[in-house]
């Protein structure tokens, strides 16, 4: 099973200033990392740059949408980074989430990623034929 785990930074403040972290948390983060594609559970992992270099689009009724530039002022959580695991268990899952080298007051939270086949055969038919004429990219999920 593969799960999405989001890191939401603590510090928001310094985190939407754009400041770096310490070349220690880099460090020990890329030791974490490191361990995560020797165990083979890394299928993917981004840092994201602070939400004034974002956009975000909104849809209403009628097909209409709202595009509205960063920084967001009424986000509660943003999210800092993010990483695909692929693993055997919700448990595994957590049990490498407590391994992270994260600050005091970050969070990670881990969702479940659909599979193609939780909708049913005839969604999952067509998800391998998508993934097949992307080049092996999955598109859907």
């Amino acid at each position: 099973m593969k799960f999405m785990v989001l890191m939401i930074p603590g510090d928001k403040k310094s985190y939407e200033a754009g400041a770096m972290p310490e070349a220690e948390l880099i460090e020990a983060m890329m030791a974490y990392n490191e361990d995560l594609v020797k165990s083979g559970i890394l299928q993917a992992g981004d840092g994201l740059h602070p939400s004034p270099k974002g956009a975000r689009v909104s849809f209403a009724g009628g097909g209409k949408s709202r595009v509205s530039d960063g920084p967001f002022a009424e986000a509660k959580e943003l999210i800092g980074g993010y990483w695909i695991w692929e693993v055997e268990s919700k448990a595994k899952a957590v049990e490498w989430a407590q391994r992270c080298p994260a600050l005091a007051g970050d969070t990670l939270e881990l969702r479940q990623i659909f599979d193609p086949g939780d909708f049913g055969p005839e969604v999952a038919a067509k998800e391998a034929a998508l993934i097949a004429a992307a080049g092996g990219h999955n598109l859907l999920m």
